[in-house]
């Protein structure tokens, strides 16, 4: 996998030529996170291009960390599993996030804003939990953001779960959320809370006064939000 060895018997150096190389860790968050298609994982990882994630994915499956099979519900569509091998790597990459929200500091993670990551891992943890039991469409506007970046919309329905679109789907709009990137993205991380930008006017909510109201619980936040920054 690696295109240099170590040239040490040591566990450690034996499995960094396996999982250290560029993006294999990124790409095992989004694995372990439960992504299982390719373009599902694109998603995850938009600024990695497609060849370079075929490449760490058919790198993945000769160390048996990474199975791929046929769907059993699409034809001709293949997904990627985690093996037994695979999954002992949760707690490691759960490890990592937890350092890294303990331990780097918030400026330096807002400096690396990405509205295609924040949008997908808002989709994939959503709770839904305190949505109405009917379909519910959440339109988030970043207007510091231009072209395709700028609208996103999360659809909510009791039936088909969770989707994410980019372009407009044509349905009413329940809530629409106007905020920045950077802002959002804090709130995300556990940084920020919907309250406090909304009381400061770095977001602005209309529609739905259900929605508006419960959106720091349906939001979910990311995975590692409820670890507290420590000194150096």
């Amino acid at each position: 996998m690696a295109t240099g060895s170590y040239k040490q018997f040591c566990p450690v150096a034996m499995a960094a030529e396996i999982l250290c190389t560029r993006w294999t860790v990124v790409l095992l968050r989004e694995l372990v996170a439960g992504s299982t298609r390719f373009n599902d994982l694109r998603r995850g990882v938009p600024r990695m291009s497609p060849a370079l994630l075929s490449q760490r994915l058919k790198d993945l499956e000769a160390a048996g960390i990474v199975a791929r099979t046929a769907s059993v519900s699409d034809p001709g569509i293949f997904e990627y599993h985690l093996t037994v091998s695979g999954r002992e790597l949760g707690p490691i990459i759960e490890a990592f996030g937890v350092w890294g929200q303990r331990r780097i500091e918030a400026h330096l993670s807002l400096k690396h804003l990405d509205v295609q990551l924040l949008m997908w891992d808002m989709r994939r943890n959503l709770n839904t939990t305190p949505m109405p039991r009917t379909r519910s469409v959440v339109q988030f506007v970043y207007p510091d953001l231009s072209g395709a970046q700028r609208s996103w919309w999360l659809i909510v329905d009791p039936e088909d779960g969770v989707d994410l679109c980019s372009v407009d789907p044509g349905f009413d709009v329940d809530l629409y959320v106007s905020v920045d990137l950077r802002t959002m993205t804090a709130i995300w991380m556990g940084l920020d809370t919907v309250r406090a930008a909304v009381g400061s006017e770095r977001m602005m909510l209309t529609g739905n006064r259900q929605l508006a109201s419960a959106m720091q619980v349906w939001l979910g936040l990311s995975p590692f939000a409820k670890e507290q920054k420590l000194a150096s």
